[in-house]
């Protein structure tokens, strides 16, 4: 009887740190997420698109395509690459970060220069053809899990950099529960934008109730406007995400100064308001991060669209 009692304790003690390290993960996969909220948004607010167009019976099977992609992105490549980084050579993360930092400000900047100025995009012509509708559909699958593939990067990389220092295995596990839960929030956030108007339609048509259907035709009516937001929430998220992993880094590097002048300004705001000094500080701060990296972003536009976008695209067409 003692020995199965010591056995049922020493169960309950490997349960107990199990249970810990199960705990562990779940909260350091949390905090790398929020980390990385910029992309996120971004993420989710860039896909719809990849379902305009198509019959409402495949905007479902599109996002599941996308999302199994998205997975085999982050858990097949990108997960493998970011813990041989953070063994082999975690002086590599920062300038990495900052490499996915300035994407995000140039995807941001380019969006608001696009709203000042504008033009069509010389890669969105693609979208315009006409052609078989399930080529079409292949092909817009394949480009939204290129464009997955960047985002996911750049998810991926802030998560491993916001994870404490710990072994293989946990930082393994973490980057696991980052991937498959952003993925499901963002792509599951996206089924449920892309139906709303066919719930709010539904509703409009079937409601018994002549405030169901009102509430119907709400849904159909906001949706253009929530989704204008969705992409000015996202368009703004990139830039301060990317404008502030751009500062941060460069303070890691030994380049003090624009770190330093952003907290000094957002320490002086908040000591001028007593009342709220915490979210005065942080919205200052978040204010800066984000006009660096739309000035940054401004300034990387022309390289993108006259160098890379053309060599890009010449490399992509030699292998059609």
């Amino acid at each position: 009887m003692s020995g199965l009692i010591a056995l049922l304790d020493d169960v309950a003690g490997i349960a107990k740190i199990a249970a810990a390290s199960v705990d562990d993960v779940a909260g350091q996969a949390a905090k790398a997420g929020a980390k990385a909220a910029g992309a996120v948004i971004d993420d989710a607010a860039v896909t719809p698109k990849y379902v305009q167009g198509f019959e409402a019976k495949r905007e479902l099977p599109i996002i599941g395509r996308i999302a199994w992609g998205s997975i085999k992105n982050k858990l097949i490549i990108l997960l493998p690459i970011g813990l041989l980084l953070s063994s082999f050579a975690p002086w590599l993360i920062p300038p990495l970060l900052m490499l996915g930092g300035a994407y995000l400000c140039f995807e941001g900047a380019e969006k608001v220069w696009h709203v000042l100025f504008p033009h069509e995009h010389t890669w969105d012509h693609a979208e315009h053809e006409i052609g078989d509708p399930a080529h079409l559909e292949k092909e817009k699958v394949a480009g939204a899990i290129k464009t997955d593939f960047i985002l996911s990067a750049e998810i991926m990389t802030i998560a491993l950099a916001a994870i404490p220092e710990s072994n293989i295995w946990m930082e393994a596990a973490t980057l696991a529960v980052v991937a498959i839960g952003i993925t499901v929030v963002v792509y599951g956030s996206v089924a449920l934008i892309v139906k709303m108007d066919d719930v709010g339609l539904y509703l409009a048509q079937s409601g018994r109730l002549s405030a169901t259907r009102a509430f119907g035709r709400g849904i159909v009516n906001a949706m253009p406007g929530f989704l204008k937001l969705l992409t000015i929430i996202g368009t703004a998220a990139m830039i301060w995400v990317g404008g502030s992993i751009i500062i941060h880094g460069l303070h890691e590097l030994g380049v003090h100064q624009p770190y330093e002048i952003i907290h000094d300004i957002a320490v002086a705001a908040a000591q001028a308001v007593p009342r709220m000094p915490g979210f005065v500080e942080w919205a200052v701060t978040a204010t800066l991060d984000g006009i660096v990296g739309l000035a940054l972003g401004i300034l990387i536009i022309p390289v993108a669209t006259r160098v890379i976008s053309p060599v890009w695209q010449s490399v992509f067409k030699g292998k059609a």
